[in-house]
């Protein structure tokens, strides 16, 4: 592992999910060329990327955010998620290695037009797109999800020696019977599975965040707090 030194504190800036909270992150410097080792290991330990990013909130007045997992192997979708399932049985997983298309880029765009209008990211350029996504040092996947010859949604995933980790999703904002997000949740679980890895990281579950709040209906979940995973959420400082 690096050493101490080289994680960083942010100032207090705004929370991107809980409104009139500030928000503080451990960081590494953006330019560390880290090993599939060591983010494994910083993943374990409640961090996760954006772009070169490696992070993990540290707020002293909230605890709100708390890294989780899914024990891919013992995962069973329940009722609803078969349903889902059952409805997406008609799309194909195909795994590209992380680069640029602009296929890629145009549903991105058109996800974050219809999903998060008016936000800094719909305006996004493909360098921004790239510079979000993908890391020189990090292997990546863009999972595929197609409709015969039409692209319905890609699913970034990074892998990692015990797991994969869900980076980001986007879809099709056309087809919202379809469930796009939970199903690429699940291929993600499947293709865990399939790879013999244990670990499917979803990066941070917040009860208190409808956007965020979703992941809790992937049981059973594991919660990361105090230093260790846990099976139930937490009900203690999450920070370690």
């Amino acid at each position: 592992m690096m050493e101490a030194t080289e994680i960083y504190l942010s100032h207090p800036h705004p929370c991107d999910y809980l409104p009139q909270r500030e928000a503080r992150m451990l960081f590494l410097a953006p330019e560390l060329e880290l090993s599939m080792a060591d983010y494994s290991h910083l993943v374990a330990k409640g961090f996760r990327r954006s772009g070169r990013l490696v992070y993990r909130p540290h707020c002293s007045l909230c605890q709100a955010c708390v890294s989780v997992r899914i024990p891919v192997h013992r995962f069973r979708p329940d009722r609803s998620q078969r349903r889902c399932l059952q409805r997406n049985r008609d799309l194909e997983l195909i795994a590209r290695p992380a680069q640029f298309r602009d296929e890629h880029y145009d549903l991105y765009l058109r996800y974050l037009k219809a999903r998060h209008p008016g936000g800094d990211m719909a305006e996004s350029t493909p360098e921004d797109y790239t510079d979000f996504l993908i890391c020189s040092w990090c292997d990546t996947l863009f999972y595929e999800l197609r409709l015969r010859d039409r692209l319905l949604a890609v699913a970034v995933v990074d892998l990692l020696d015990d797991g994969l980790s869900a980076v980001y999703t986007f879809f099709d904002p056309d087809h919202p019977r379809r469930g796009l997000g939970t199903y690429a949740i699940l291929s993600e679980i499947e293709a865990a599975r399939r790879m013999g890895l244990d670990y499917l990281y979803l990066g941070y579950w917040i009860a208190e965040c409808d956007k965020m709040a979703y992941k809790h209906r992937f049981q059973p979940l594991e919660y990361y707090a105090d230093g260790r995973w846990l099976t139930h959420p937490p009900t203690f400082n999450p920070r370690s």
